[in-house]
Formats: C-alpha cells, structure tokens, sequence
C-alpha cells in the first residue's frame, strides 16, 4: 500500500488498454447496489425468478452421482457433450438445424462469445457495424481489440436495412452485431422478412453477421420467430445464446453456433481466455433442459416480468412527459425513451436522478458516435411493481422540471 510521497510506478499498459473506459452499466453497478437506490439500470433477472430450489436438488443429484468427480475436473474446451446434445436440440425451436457438435461450442456466457467472436476476426483498424443504438458492452469489447465501429439507422423496426448495405459499401466492414429479439436496449424486434434480407446482404458482401440472442425466450405477446441463422446459406452467421436471463446470470453459461471452421477458432481463442466453460453447471444447464425444467420455469417468470413491463409502461403514461416516447416490447427486459433533443439525460438529470436515488442507463453509451444524450434505457425486471410506479414518477416529476426550465 502506497503512503503519501511514495513514487507511484509509471505503468506502461499496452495501447488497447490505456485509453479503455470502464463499461457504462458495469460502471453503474457501484451505485445501484445501495439499498436504498430504485434501479432501472441493469439487466439483472428478477430474484424471485432465479431457480434456486431447483439447482438445488440438481445440484446435489450431479454432485451425488457416479460423474461428481468427473464435473469437478478440467473439461474439454468445446464443452460438456451431454451439454452440446441438449443445446442442438434448444436452438432447433430457432430454425437451426445442427449437422454435428463440431458446430457448437459451450461458452461463458453470451458475453464472451462476442469477445471470442472479435477475437477470432478482427485486427487492428477493422470495422464492425453495429445497430444505432447498441448493446454497450460490444463498443468496449471492440476496443480492446481495436476495431472502429460503425452505427447503422435503426427504425421501429429495427436495423434499417438501406443504411445497412450502405454501411457495407463504404466502409469494407469485416462484421455486423446485432440483437434481433427484444434488442438490448430498446427492446425492438426485427420481422421474418428483414432476417432474411440480413442473411442476403450480408452473405452477398461476406460479412460476418454476429446474432445475439439472450432475450428470446422472454416473450409476453407474439410468436416465436426463425433466427436469423436459419437463413444463413453461406456460413456467414454466428448465433449466440444464453442461459443467464432465463436459468442464473451467476453460472455463466451459453452457446455458440456456427461453421466447423468458425468455431474451431472461437475454441481455440477460449483455450487461452478460460479453458473450458465450468462443467458443472454445464450439466445442470442440461438438467434443466432435459428435465423440461426450463420450461416451467418460463411458464412461472414470465407472467411474472409481464406485470412487471405493464406496470411500468402505466407508469410512463401516467407520469412522463407528453414529449417522452417509447418502445412497446413484446418480451426481453427493456424499454427505451427518447426525449427532445433539448434534453441531455446523460448529464445533470442523470447526476440529480442519482440524488433522488433513482438509476438508469443514458442512451449516448449506446452510440458509438456518444450521440443519444437525449435517449435512456430503463429496465423493468429487477424492481418491485411498487418502485417501478414510485421511482417512475421520481424521473418523470425531474423531467418536467427540467423541461419547464429549458422551455
């Protein structure tokens, strides 16, 4: 521990971190663990919906059984087989079809899959399009590898495809990022027949398109919709999925699906990031689906975040300003706000919201270009029906102060 008039080493970091900025929402974290703070900020699972009982008497099977200690050792890189099994036949209900486990791969998470996707294609200078706006995550994750981003016009539909392939064309991307189902942040999902012109566009111009999708189980109105994957006919897609919004955030567990060659890559950049995924919950994730587990535990959450974006999106009518709009989702664990440009949420609001012990995510760290100071992002999952009325009259009751002020 250093004491005053000690000389501070001069660290030396290396250029892909020295300029790295915290992630906006990890970053945010710090304030919304008081307990006293209403947050509307991360993208945390409801508590109650986190299957405790269940991991526990699956738990407790596995660690009882012939194969406790095999669960407790290193793991193959490419993942638990049983694991892999169960995943092929969890991402059919998406249009994939799985010719053999050299496709998948068992990740940490979805996050890493994107980490380990970058990794695999991208090198200093590369370009990677993204949805304006976009998962916040992915801008800092790119950094790292220092890659340029490029937003693309996204409309209530989603990603606008004309500015998509005239993002293409300019600018030589190596890779599209998007969350086509209940997107992260604004909740939006992009219908069957843009899906299909994705996959075309992008296999037409060979561009790797990246296919997020940790939300898709979360749907409270409307049908199942085909991956966007399912249409891939040239192998140019990477479908990533996760069990952290519908299972346990804490396990870390997900999937990548795509090309033989493409995820012996994204394999061999996870043997030098993690070794394998952690097989124990490898196997409790297969529990679960194999027990039909997951399943009901759908059947009991979502009714459950249903009352919840209900109940928030009265709120909004009852208390936000009239010049406020915002999305509709049909599932997944956001709504996201637009304000008058006029109005900055991402500075004083967002520092006098703190006060008033109220959190959000500010839509400028969504952009790449740090444009939407006049956007947030509002998740609804994680707080009582209760705080989700209180604390959205404490924001719409700032709001209108503040928009008295500039008027």
């Amino acid at each position: 521990m250093t004491k005053p008039g000690d000389k501070v080493l001069d660290y030396n970091f290396s250029d892909r971190c020295k300029n790295l900025e915290g992630n906006a929402i990890r970053e945010i974290f710090k304030l919304i663990s008081q307990p006293d703070i209403i947050s509307f900020a991360g993208g945390m699972p409801a508590s109650q919906a986190l299957p405790k009982d269940e991991m526990r008497v699956i738990l407790n099977s596995l660690l009882a059984s012939d194969i406790a200690t095999s669960l407790l050792q290193y793991g193959a890189t490419e993942g638990y087989v049983p694991f892999l099994k169960e995943g092929a036949k969890y991402v059919e209900k998406v249009g994939i079809k799985i010719k053999d486990l050299s496709e998948i791969l068992a990740i940490s998470g979805g996050q890493q899959g994107i980490d380990l996707t970058f990794k695999a294609f991208i090198n200093k200078g590369d370009r990677i399009l993204v949805e304006a706006p976009t998962y916040v995550a992915v801008p800092h994750i790119a950094k790292t590898y220092e890659a340029e981003l490029i937003g693309v016009q996204s409309d209530d539909d989603g990603i606008n495809l004309e500015d998509l392939e005239k993002m293409i064309l300019e600018h030589n991307p190596k890779l599209l990022y998007i969350v086509p189902t209940f997107s992260n942040p604004t909740g939006r999902t992009i219908d069957v027949e843009k899906r299909k012109k994705i996959a075309e566009i992008t296999a037409k111009h060979n561009v790797i398109v990246l296919e997020d999708n940790p939300y898709g189980e979360l749907r409270y109105s409307g049908e199942c919709l085909p991956s966007i994957k399912s249409f891939d006919n040239k192998g140019n897609v990477i479908y990533l999925t996760s069990f952290s919004k519908t299972i346990s955030p804490g396990m870390r567990v997900g999937l990548a699906v795509a090309s033989e060659k493409v995820i012996r890559k994204l394999t061999i950049g996870k043997q030098a990031t993690d070794v394998h995924t952690t097989t124990l919950f490898q196997a409790a994730t297969t529990e679960f689906l194999k027990q039909g587990l997951l399943k009901e535990i759908l059947d009991k959450n979502i009714p459950l975040y249903k009352v919840k974006l209900d109940t928030m999106l009265k709120a909004l009518a009852m208390y936000f300003p009239s010049s406020a709009k915002w999305t509709h989702p049909e599932g997944g664990l956001f709504i996201w706000v637009t304000f008058p440009k006029t109005i900055d949420v991402a500075g004083e609001i967002f520092r006098e919201a703190i006060n008033r012990k109220v959190a959000y995510v500010a839509g400028n760290s969504s952009f790449v270009d740090g444009s939407g100071r006049n956007c947030l992002r509002l998740n609804f999952s994680n707080a009582t029906e209760t705080d989700i009325m209180k604390g959205i009259k404490i924001l719409g009751d700032l709001l209108k102060e503040k928009l008295e002020g500039v008027c």
